[in-house]
């Protein structure tokens, strides 16, 4: 499965250590490609054919960790390339995303929005692997 994250503007300190520990983490589920672009036109070139292109946007459509496990699941079942799209600092419009979800109701700075995106691929995943990752930080269990 071929899972690249577009965005627009350059992931800076803080979030740079937070997005290499993700991906290094992802590492053991699978490759995830990171794309970054300077402007919002740039973005579609980048979108490889064919891919099944999700918009990251706080008006999408929410889903609990094991939702978008299953959501994930459907994906790799489906064979095509999933890209997931950060705007900038003003969002994005994207006509060609086939889905908008989003990880709640309030805006996050862009490139928080990338780290809480690598965040849940890596517990998704980890859902699917039957690892104890999703469970052990939950309080209770």
């Amino acid at each position: 499965m071929r899972y690249l994250v577009i965005a627009v503007g350059r992931l800076r300190p803080p979030y740079t250590d937070d997005a290499d520990h993700y991906l290094g983490r992802l590492k053991g589920h699978t490759k995830v490609e990171m794309i970054e672009v300077k402007t919002d036109d740039q973005v579609e070139k980048r979108i490889p054919p064919g891919a099944y292109v999700v918009l990251l946007d706080e008006r999408g459509k929410s889903r609990d960790s094991m939702a978008f496990s299953r959501f994930l699941d459907d994906r790799r079942l489906d064979g095509r390339p999933l890209v997931f799209v950060v705007g900038g600092a003003y969002g994005l419009d994207l006509p060609r995303a086939n889905e908008t979800i989003s990880f709640g109701p309030m805006t996050l700075p862009h490139q928080l929005a990338r780290i809480v995106l690598l965040e849940q691929l890596y517990r998704g995943l980890s859902i699917l692997a039957g690892s104890p990752y999703h469970h052990a930080d939950t309080p209770g269990s």
